[in-house]
């Protein structure tokens, strides 16, 4: 179950993403601008080997004439991320009890991405973002596919200013693949559209403090259409 340590984190992690946001082309503040982020809520999943924390943030940025808020799916390793790219590392903090982490943005983390395909199974629990041990029930999977994939790698990742796709490899489903949709941009009320074959949806914080649902990820066929973002 998932562990969170009470110690510090320096650069802390809003400060990290304040300077990673606005690089991203999904980012919706002006050019040259500087993000102030406020917490919006979140989870977290559980690697099943205990290796590397899995944390989807949400954050909103209230520097501009609308706040927006965006979800980071963060994964947190203890040495680097073979394989993976200079866009994926967001930054190298220290860990008051863990030491430097490798914090990069889970869409580019073939554990992180298993395991939130694995929650739209109904094969992992998603965890309360701030308290160790404790199932959070506001976050709920959903699948309707007839096979329920068991994701093995990540064969790309494309961002744009919808979101990030990324081509998933699967070891038990058959037919052109998978295509797991991250929403980066999170509204109250997004939904799922009627051709995706999972999804996960749960709870944002708006800026006047009540709660809204809305959607944070979303599967489909490769190939069979855009999913709602």
């Amino acid at each position: 179950m998932a562990v969170v340590h009470r110690t510090t984190l320096s650069p802390t992690k809003l400060e990290l993403l304040t300077s990673w946001l606005p690089q991203q082309p999904w980012y919706l503040g002006g050019a040259g601008g500087k993000p102030e982020l406020d917490q919006a809520g979140g989870y977290r999943l559980d690697d099943p080997t205990g290796a590397v924390g899995i944390e989807f943030m949400l954050v909103t940025d209230v520097s501009g004439d609308k706040p927006v808020t965006y979800q980071m799916p963060c994964s947190y390793r203890g040495a680097p991320l073979e394989g993976a790219g200079d866009d994926a590392l967001i930054a190298t903090p220290e860990h008051g009890v863990l030491g430097t982490r490798w914090v990069y943005d889970g869409a580019h983390d073939p554990v992180l991405v298993a395991q939130l395909v694995a929650l739209m199974a109904g094969a992992a629990v998603p965890q309360e973002q701030s308290i160790s041990n404790t199932p959070d029930p506001t976050v709920e999977g959903h699948f309707t596919g007839r096979e329920h994939p068991v994701a093995t790698g990540i064969a790309a990742v494309t961002s744009d200013t919808d979101g990030t796709d990324v081509r998933v490899r699967t070891a038990n489903t058959s037919g052109a693949g998978l295509t797991l949709h991250v929403n980066r941009v999170v509204r109250p009320g997004q939904a799922a559209s009627p051709g995706d074959l999972g999804h996960v949806t749960g709870n944002m914080l708006l800026p006047d403090g009540t709660k809204a649902r809305t959607l944070f990820a979303s599967v489909r066929e490769t190939g069979s259409g855009p999913t709602a973002g």
